[in-house]
C-alpha cells in the first residue's frame, strides 16, 4: 500500500519549557519547579506526528545556523522526514518558543520566530516541487505569511488539498481562507478571527459559518476536552473525545492536525480522520513535552 505524502510548510522551533505550580502576576518572580527543551514549532510538530503514523513527509523549513538549528536537522532526519526543503540562514537564529506549563497541564506561550520569518522566494519557488508531489499540503502562521499564501497557492495550482492551522491568529488576506480545504483553529483563534466570543456550541457553530462565508470549503474547529466540530455546506457533526487527565497539552492542537492531514491524505472521510485525531490528541496529553509526547500507529490502535 502506498504511503501517503505530505508536505508540512511550517515553523521549526526550540521549545524551552518551564514548570510551574502557578503563573506569575505581571512583575512578580517566582521559583519553577524543573525546565527542560524540546523539539517544537507547530510546523514540525505536526510534520512529526504524521512521519510517526506512519506518512511520507516532506518538511519545507528554515532554520538558523546555531546549535538549535544544528539539533533540529539531526531531528528532522531521526524522525524520517525529507528535508529537501528544509533551509539554514546565517542571518537570524533558529525559533524559539518559551513555554510555561502550571501543574494542571495549562501552557501559556511566547514564540520568537526568527529564521521562521526569512523565507526567500527563490526558497519558496524551489518547495513547489515537493507540495506538487503531496496528498495533502498543511501550513500554520509561524512563518511569514507571504510564504504561507504563496505555498497555498502553489497546493491549488497543483490540485493539492490544503489544511491551514490559523495560529497564531490573526487578520488574514481574503485569498488565505479561499485557498483553504480545511481551515483548523481552536476556539480562542476562531474567536479572535471573527471578533466574538466562542465558548458555547452554537457560539462555534456561527463562528464556522463566518469562516464558510469567507470562501472556506470546511471549517474543523477543535474544542479540547470537548472535542471538534466540522462544518461545511449543509454538514454540522461534532466529533466527542475520550476523558483523560492531562500532564501537559502542549502540542496537542499539533498531535491532532498533524493525525487528520495523515488520514485525510490516506483518503479517509473526514469525520473518521477527526476521531482517530481526537484519539492522538488524548493520548498526548498524557506525556509532557510535544513531539515526544506524540504516539506512533500502533501506540494509537489504529
Amino acid at each position: 500500500m502506498k504511503k501517503p505524502v505530505i508536505c508540512v510548510a511550517g515553523s521549526a522551533n526550540m521549545d524551552l519549557v518551564t514548570t510551574v505550580q502557578r503563573m506569575p502576576m505581571a512583575g512578580e518572580t517566582i521559583h519553577g519547579n524543573a525546565f527542560q527543551t524540546y523539539f517544537g514549532g507547530k510546523g514540525a510538530n505536526q510534520a512529526v506526528m504524521a512521519a510517526k503514523l506512519g506518512g511520507e513527509v516532506w518538511m519545507i523549513a528554515k532554520i538558523g545556523e546555531d546549535t538549535f538549528g544544528k539539533d533540529y536537522m539531526k531531528n528532522f532526519t531521526a524522525c524520517g522526514l525529507n528535508t529537501s526543503c528544509v533551509y539554514t540562514t546565517k542571518e537570524a537564529s533558529t525559533g524559539i518558543a518559551a513555554i510555561t506549563v502550571q501543574e494542571n497541564g495549562q501552557n501559556a506561550i511566547i514564540v520568537v520566530g526568527g529564521a521562521n520569518l526569512s523565507f526567500s522566494e527563490e526558497e519558496i519557488e524551489k518547495a513547489a516541487a515537493a507540495i506538487r508531489k503531496a496528498d495533502v499540503l498543511v501550513c500554520q502562521n509561524e512563518i511569514n505569511l507571504n510564504a504561507t499564501l504563496r505555498f497555498l497557492q502553489i497546493a491549488r495550482m497543483y490540485g493539492v488539498p490544503t489544511i491551514f492551522n490559523p495560529a497564531p491568529a490573526e487578520d488574514f488576506p481574503d485569498e488565505i481562507y479561499r485557498l483553504c480545504d480545511y481551515f483548523c483553529p481552536n476556539e480562542s483563534e476562531a474567536a479572535h478571527i471573527v471578533g466574538f466570543p466562542v465558548k458555547t456550541i452554537e457560539d462555534v457553530k456561527r463562528a464556522g459559518k463566518d469562516f464558510l462565508s469567507r470562501g472556506v470549503k470546511n471549517v474543523i474547529i477543535t474544542l479540547g476536552s470537548k472535542g471538534s466540530l466540522l462544518m461545511s455546506e449543509g454538514k454540522t457533526v461534532l466529533v466527542e473525545t475520550e476523558k483523560v487527565t492531562a500532564v501537559d497539552t502542549t502540542g496537542a492542537g499539533d498531535a491532532f492536525i498533524g493525525t487528520v492531514a495523515y488520514f485525510i491524505a490516506s483518503g479517509i472521510p473526514v469525520e473518521e480522520a477527526m476521531k482517530k485525531a481526537s484519539h492522538a490528541a488524548a493520548l498526548s496529553v498524557q506525556k509532557r513535552g510535544a513531539q515526544k509526547s506524540f504516539p506512533t500507529y500502533a501506540e494509537c490502535g489504529f
